[in-house]
Order: C-alpha cells, then sequence, then structure tokens
C-alpha cells in the first residue's frame, strides 16, 4: 500500500528525480501516436452496465466537454500513463477532477471539505492526480465563459497550493499531518481574512447552512413515502426505480435475495461498534439509482432501513465497484474486492470518512459493492455565478486538500523535494492543462457526432 516502509523515498532522492524528470517536461504534453479512439474507451466501460442506463450515460456526457471529461477518467488513465513520471507513489484519488470535492460530515458532526469520490482509487505517480485536477480547471473554466488565460491562471493557482502546502507536511510529524483537516468554518474564516466581498461571504454562509440541511432526513422527504401505514422509496424512473417496479424480466425475487445476502457482507466490514448501531435496523425497501456522470449503468442502489419507528430511518447508498480504470496501467489492486480497494482508499485519503462506510460482494452477479449513508451533509459548490477570484479559492482549497490526501499516504518531504521552491511545475502543469483541455474538446466533439450520427444511442431525460 502506498504509504508502507518499504515505498519511502528519503527526502534528498526528490532532488534526484528532476534530472531524469526535469519539472518542466511535464508541460510537453502531446497525444500518443498510439493512443486508442477515445469513443471506442468510453463506449467499452459500457460493456458490464446496465444496458438501459447506458443512453442516459451518454446523454449526461455529451452536455458539455467538462460533463464528458468528468465521464471520462479512462481517457485520461492511458495519456497519463504516456506522460513523465518521478515514480514517488502515493494513494491515487485516480479521479481528481474539482468536482469531486464538496463536503460531508465529520463523525464529530463537523462540516469538512474533502475530496468525497474514490472509485478510480489505486497507489500511483502523485503527478497523475495532480494533473487531472488542474486540466479540470481550465475546462471548466471554458465552460463558464472564462478564456484559456485564465483557466490556465486556475490551473496554476491549484498546483501552486499543492506545492506550497506539501513544503508545510514534508516538515511536519506524521500525527499532525494526519490530524489534519480543512472544515467549512475554516474557509469561512480565510473568506474573513482574505477581505473577500460581503456578497460573496453571504454566498458561502448560505452554502454552509444549506449543506449542514442536506441530511437523512431531507434525502427520506425526497425519497421515501407512505403506503397503507408502511414506508417504502418512491418511484422516479429513471433515475429511482424500486425492485417492486423493475421489468418482469428481470428476476426481481433473486435481486433482492442477492442484496440482503451483500448485506450480511457489508455488516461483517464495519467495526463492531458500528456493526451494533446497524443491526438495529432493518432493511424494507430497495431501489435502483442513476447516480454522477461516468458512474450512471453502474448497479447502484438506495437501501431503506427503519429503527425505532418511521421517524428513525437511515438510507444507504449501495455502489457497485469495478476495477479502476488506472489498473490497465498500474499494478492491481492489492484487494481482492473493488469494494474494499475503493473503502480503504477513501479510508486513507480522507480527513474523516463516513462510519456507515463498508463493502460487499454481491452473490447474484459476482460484482463488488461499497456502502456509506445517502446524504449527510454531502454537497458540491455550484460554480454557475463563480467569479475569477471566486474561483482562485476554490483552486487553492483543491489544491490544499488534495497535498494534504497525498501526504498521508506517500512521503511528502520527497515530493516536496522534487517540487522546489520555485515556479517550475505550476507552470508546467498550465502548459499541460491548457494542451489536455483542448484534446478533451476535440474528444468530446468526436463523442457527440457518433451520437448526432445516430451511431450511439442517446436517451434525454424527462
Amino acid at each position: 500500500m502506498a504509504g508502507s516502509s518499504d515505498h519511502a523515498v528519503p527526502a534528498q532522492d526528490g532532488r534526484s528525480f528532476r534530472k531524469e524528470v526535469p519539472r518542466g517536461s511535464h508541460g510537453d504534453w502531446t497525444p500518443s501516436p498510439t493512443r486508442p479512439d477515445p469513443v471506442d474507451l468510453i463506449e467499452g466501460q459500457n460493456e458490464d452496465r446496465l444496458s438501459s442506463m447506458v443512453p442516459v450515460r451518454r446523454v449526461r456526457m455529451a452536455e458539455s466537454p467538462f460533463t464528458f471529461y468528468r465521464g471520462a477518467a479512462r481517457i485520461m488513465a492511458h495519456d497519463l500513463s504516456q506522460t513523465p513520471s518521478t515514480a514517488l507513489e502515493v494513494q491515487l484519488c485516480g479521479d481528481a477532477h474539482l468536482s469531486n470535492f464538496g463536503t460531508f460530515a465529520s463523525p464529530e458532526r463537523d462540516l469538512l471539505f474533502d475530496l468525497n469520490d474514490f472509485d478510480e482509487t489505486l497507489p500511483g505517480p502523485w503527478e497523475w492526480d495532480a494533473k487531472r485536477l488542474a486540466a479540470s480547471f481550465v475546462i471548466a473554466a471554458k465552460d463558464l465563459g472564462f478564456d484559456e488565460d485564465d483557466g490556465r491562471e486556475l490551473a496554476e493557482d491549484s498546483v501552486r497550493s499543492y506545492r506550497e502546502v506539501m513544503q508545510k507536511f514534508a516538515g511536519r510529524a506524521w500525527l499532525e499531518t494526519w490530524y489534519s483537516r480543512f472544515s467549512l468554518d475554516d474557509l469561512a474564516d480565510r473568506a474573513q481574512q482574505e477581505n473577500v466581498k460581503k456578497k460573496r461571504r453571504k454566498q458561502l454562509e448560505k452554502f454552509l447552512r444549506g449543506a449542514k440541511k442536506k441530511d437523512h432526513l431531507r434525502a427520506a422527504r425526497k425519497l421515501v413515502e407512505h403506503e397503507n401505514g408502511r414506508l417504502r422509496l418512491r418511484s422516479d424512473p429513471p433515475l429511482l426505480v424500486p425492485l417492486r417496479n423493475m421489468p418482469v424480466v428481470v428476476d426481481n425475487e433473486q435481486i433482492e435475495k442477492a442484496i440482503y445476502e451483500s448485506f450480511a457482507g457489508y455488516r461483517r466490514s464495519l467495526s463492531d461498534e458500528v456493526g451494533h448501531l446497524l443491526d438495529r435496523y432493518q432493511v424494507v425497501d430497495l431501489a435502483l439509482k442513476v447516480v454522477g456522470v461516468g458512474s450512471v449503468g453502474t448497479r447502484c442502489f438506495v437501501a431503506l432501513l427503519v429503527g425505532r419507528g418511521q421517524e428513525d430511518i437511515l438510507l444507504l447508498q449501495v455502489k457497485e465497484a469495478g476495477t479502476s480504470v488506472l489498473e490497465e496501467h498500474l499494478m492491481p489492486s492489492r484487494y481482492s474486492l473493488s469494494g474494499q480497494r475503493v473503502v480503504e482508499g477513501q479510508r486513507l485519503m480522507q480527513a474523516a470518512s463516513d462510519i456507515f462506510l463498508g463493502w460487499s460482494e454481491g452473490t447474484y452477479t459476482g460484482s463488488h459493492y461499497y456502502w456509506r449513508q445517502l446524504k449527510d451533509w454531502k454537497a458540491s459548490i455550484s460554480f454557475a455565478d463563480a467569479d475569477g477570484e471566486g474561483m482562485g479559492r476554490y483552486a487553492r482549497v483543491c489544491g490544499w486538500t488534495l497535498a494534504r490526501a497525498h501526504a498521508v499516504s506517500g512521503d511528502p518531504a520527497a515530493i516536496a523535494s522534487y517540487l522546489g521552491s520555485s515556479t517550475n511545475f505550476e507552470l508546467a502543469l498550465g502548459e499541460f492543462a491548457v494542451r489536455y483541455a483542448r484534446q478533451n474538446e476535440l474528444d468530446y466533439e468526436a463523442f457527440v457526432t457518433e451520437i448526432r450520427d445516430g451511431r450511439l444511442e442517446a436517451a434525454e431525460l424527462e
């Protein structure tokens, strides 16, 4: 695992990598002559997915170059495998774009900001996450109407923050690094210190209040209904389909039995005290749920559990976990169950994780799953009316967060000594991000053309 003693690299070795992999070389990116067809890579992922959901995935990816990028982690994994690498290993998020950061509740009920998607997590070169994050800012900036230079500056902001924070972690005790976290109170304090405009501070305060309302009770009001004195999940096809409403061609009883068996395996993955808490609840309904962009078509469920009466509700998300797209280019995971790969990676990278986070194996399809609470103050920051100043602050916070995640799993001193105190690396990644954003747009156009010409079916949501 990343961070174990046999993978640690002495700090002085970080500088030695500059000869073999100059920091400026990270900006010199062009597509490989043997680069696979990007549409083929995307469509290849659909083979094991629910066929009825594949058109939904396509239409979500076709919304914009940025939504395409969100679903194109497999394409970028191939491209990153062709880029310079220092071979300094960390636990990678694997999909560290700017929308995979957000808020959630810690077990102590603090509102934290951190990475929140680990479907692709795997040990690997730290540069891969930094590059995916940087490119996402250039692509998102254009989506918001900013020009390319603005996007480049945001990419550089995220990497500069990463470099500066990694320098700080390099000199800290391991326990101090481990306990570090970025709370939303920190974000509010930073906004105050930086003399952020009053309007923006009020927007931030409104977001913080709203995030804390996104709990299981609010989710229950949207997803749960009463019928004949019993609670059940609402039907909202194709986004939420209770098993009772699944097509008759599907063996619903067998699926339901398999999920209950999977639940028993999930229970064993939890600590004793959390398992004791979970035992006080009973599963009363299940539904298939569409989530995200790139994940659409995977087998994802919502489980409704009831404890002491109908006001005592627990909603769990059950999400299928396949092999990471990074495993096509890096060493396979040490975990035989992909759900455990996701959970262990998340626990290592996040400052705190959901107490109900666990994994299981499905007996019906042989699929692997991970479980967590459906809503627990989980929220993503909206960029709809963001200005350059606000996006710059967000880029720096994301850089801080990614550096912290890498520092707890890798060797921050080695990475910091490679990065040094100059701007060489962030300028190189700014150039990389611009070049990659241009290629992403070409890939997006090729994908949309396949849909427009009728070669790929994309179903609009009602």
